[in-house]
């Protein structure tokens, strides 16, 4: 086994071997996720995942991008040197302080052998940094191993769906808030001066509500087409910032003042109209934006995802997270 800093490693079975992923073998990920997936929710009576991997896709390459040290895979590798085939895998992100596990899977056939015990041995910092996951609350195994390694469940995540019947229920943006969208903010001035500023402006957003900055995953989302907007004051100070799509993405969001919350989705609802329903994941200490939401119309679909950490780094009254797979 390659092993990768962390806090140990577990014996894995004969001709398993840990190493990390190759460019090649993210497409596979997506299908040990589908499959892992099924598997338990159709023991749930829960529909299956089918069709396209694409948004799966592409959120395991940005992992793989970003922290290609933190993206490992499990193979077992044939006689004759042949490449092996991916039996689970772990990705995790590093932002700022602040370790986040996006996803460990192992193929349902190949479980209860400590491939993902391993996996996330070799994944897990060990230099002191807040490590946190979003796991679901179906999974109690899973939710054991994390919380054995301090990644406590701390608060449900809920998946609100549909589109609203009017965001009156939301409440409109203070009188003298503005939402300004980022293409005009990063276009205005000359040699970029406009990106720099919110790139700068975000950051400190993110690292004041959220605990860390995570510029990269900014840019990533751009690249998928999420339109952004910043909202300011009346003396054009910067409030807070939300994200909306097409294909219904909302989030993140961030921000100064939880009131505003209700608010910025609002307007995002209102503003970008997707082409089917839309989806929000609101943290339970959101509890006026999730109040809001059902009220204005969504639904809350699926189990909940559980929030888990070993120590506080965000105020989730304040911001909501890019997806379980991503803060």
């Amino acid at each position: 086994m390659t092993q990768a800093p962390g806090r140990g490693s577990t014996a894995l079975p004969d001709g398993v071997t840990l190493r990390p992923a190759t460019a090649e073998e993210v497409p596979e990920c997506g299908e040990i996720w589908r499959e892992s997936l099924n598997d338990y929710m159709g023991r749930l009576n829960q529909p299956a995942i089918a069709g396209e991997l694409g948004p799966i896709g592409r959120l395991h390459g940005h992992l793989r991008v970003t922290d290609p040290d933190r993206f490992w895979v499990a193979v077992r590798e044939p006689a004759g040197g042949a490449p092996g085939q991916p039996l689970g895998f772990g990705a995790a992100t590093r932002r700022d302080d602040v370790w986040f596990l996006s996803m460990l899977f192992v193929r349902p056939a190949e479980q209860r052998r400590g491939i993902g015990r391993a996996l996330l041995g070799c994944l897990l910092p060990d230099d002191g940094a807040a490590i946190s996951t979003a796991t679901d609350s179906a999974q109690p195994i899973s939710n054991a191993l994390y919380a054995v390694h301090g990644m406590v469940p701390r608060m449900p995540l809920l998946s609100l769906v549909g589109r609203p019947r009017g965001v009156e229920a939301l409440g409109r943006l203070p009188s003298g808030v503005s939402a300004v969208p980022f293409h005009d903010i990063a276009s205005a001035g000359p040699g970029g001066q406009g990106h720099l500023m919110l790139v700068d402006t975000i950051d400190g957003l993110d690292r004041e509500v959220a605990g860390f900055a995570h510029p990269q995953d900014h840019r990533f989302l751009r690249s998928q087409e999420r339109r952004g907007f910043l909202y300011r004051g009346p003396d054009g100070a910067p409030l807070a910032y939300g994200y909306a799509s097409e294909v219904g993405r909302l989030g993140p969001v961030a921000v100064r003042d939880e009131a505003l919350m209700a608010p910025v989705l609002g307007h995002l609802l209102e503003t970008v109209q997707p082409r089917d329903a839309s989806i929000v994941w609101v943290p339970g200490d959101a509890g006026a934006a999730v109040q809001g939401l059902l009220r204005a119309g969504l639904r809350l679909d699926g189990f909940p995802v559980l929030l888990c950490w070993d120590r506080p780094f965000a105020d989730f009254a304040r911001y909501l997270p890019i997806s379980p797979g991503l803060l």
